[in-house]
């Protein structure tokens, strides 16, 4: 079996690793992959958004299966094209992935299935979101409509700050045509659970519940950034909110989903807030998570090909998916002023164990990794417990040295203090 993955960052490399585990598949393409994923993989100097490009090496080079694991391609239907190439692929369909690529359509979907999340207004009028934001309750939510590389929610803790979000957004045009139009919604307090999901449109199938960590500093301090590390299980997700959220969420929107004609097959992505009225959508992915790939997929003990085909082929139903009895911590390691600006072709020294570093944005310049991105690596390591799992994920850490580096040092600490019921 010759498979092929798109996309080229930590979250990619997690799922290779994953599948390399499957004794059918003889071959990975990784496009474009990435200095690190060259170890794991054939890595295709492709990019990830070339549709053309991507279906046509597929078809040229014998791929039998594809995986789509990044937003971008499949917004833009990149699963739809592999499919009339006669390629099967893991990952929705354009119709489908737009329940990521628009938070409007999303949360008109929410609204009109009565799936509980913020209240919210929408806005395509700069001048009409100027005058709402002069009286909303504060902090308010301002979020840009498409995708914006995981950057595009801002926080408004005032007036000037909220005034400022929609010029950044609908004005200065800082994520592009993704500020056409703004969500501006209601602020949820309460811990955050991210909850990936298996679903082939008929069976849904949660997988291990995570804990992201978005700010880049310690204390949750600092700039919003793509992710700088997580643990799973969440404490805070417990049997009887699972059961909750599979009932009032995850089901429903599912068939929300179908409803619309736009059948969901693949890696459903819930963003959660566990407020004091209940479980709320903060958000949908319409791929696995990164970091959170990172942390719940060494804990897979199913072989993630067959549940990956079996989503393809709509017989979900017919896998027992198991887990691991363990948890794992990931450690985000980024380059120093990432998510702003930032530095990069320094050469990376790893420990001579890296079974479970990821790499994400690295290259190789003359047989030497690199650093050329802004999280550059994911160090996860799995225990039966998860103070044992942080600890060893920070021990492996600093074995990683490279110039300007930066880490949290507290990852795992609110999961920690809620297992210690503070």
């Amino acid at each position: 079996m010759i498979t092929a993955v798109i996309g080229g960052g930590g979250r990619e490399h997690a799922i290779i690793k994953k599948l390399k585990e499957n004794k059918e598949i003889e071959k990975i393409y990784a496009i474009p992959g990435n200095g690190g994923i060259a170890e794991d993989a054939h890595c295709v100097a492709i990019s990830a958004t070339d549709i053309e490009g991507v279906v046509d090496f597929c078809k040229d080079n014998g791929v039998e299966y594809a995986v789509v694991a990044p937003d971008d391609p499949l917004v833009m239907g990149m699963a739809d094209e592999l499919e009339k190439a006669g390629i099967p692929s893991f990952g929705p369909s354009k119709a489908a992935a737009i329940i990521e690529g628009s938070k409007v359509f999303s949360k008109n979907l929410m609204k009109k299935y009565g799936i509980p999340t913020a209240a919210y207004e929408v806005f395509s009028d700069p001048k009409e979101a100027y005058s709402y934001v002069e009286t909303c309750p504060l902090p308010t939510v301002i979020k840009a409509d498409g995708l914006a590389l995981g950057k595009g929610v801002i926080i408004a803790e005032t007036r000037d700050e909220a005034r400022a979000a929609v010029k950044t957004v609908m004005e200065d045009r800082k994520f592009g045509k993704s500020g056409d139009e703004i969500v501006i919604e209601e602020f949820l307090t309460g811990p955050e659970v991210s909850v990936l999901s298996f679903t082939d449109g008929k069976t849904m199938c949660p997988m291990v519940s995570s804990m992201d960590h978005k700010r880049a500093l310690d204390g949750d301090k600092g700039l919003n950034t793509g992710g700088m590390g997580t643990i799973a299980p969440n404490p805070y997700y417990t049997e009887d909110i699972a059961k909750e959220c599979m009932e009032k969420i995850f089901l429903p929107t599912m068939d929300a989903m179908n409803k619309e004609g736009r059948t969901f097959k693949g890696c459903l992505y819930f963003g959660l807030m566990l407020t004091e009225n209940g479980p709320k959508v903060i958000e949908y992915n319409c791929r696995f998570g990164d970091p959170e790939t990172q942390v719940v997929l060494p804990l897979l003990k199913t072989d993630l090909f067959e549940i990956m085909k079996a989503v393809t082929e709509e017989r979900l139903s017919e896998i027992n998916i198991e887990w691991k009895d363990e948890a794992a911590a990931c450690v985000i390691i980024a380059s120093g002023g990432y998510p702003e600006s930032y530095k990069k072709g320094y050469p990376i020294e790893l420990p001579e164990n890296r079974e479970q570093i990821y790499v994400a944005g690295a290259e190789l310049k003359d047989g030497v990794l690199v650093t050329s991105g802004g999280r550059v690596l994911g160090v996860t390591e799995t225990a039966k417990e998860l103070p044992e799992a942080i600890e060893k994920a920070y021990e492996t850490a600093r074995k990683v040295h490279f110039t300007d580096m930066h880490m949290r040092t507290d990852i795992g600490k609110r999961a920690l203090m809620a297992l210690s019921g503070k």
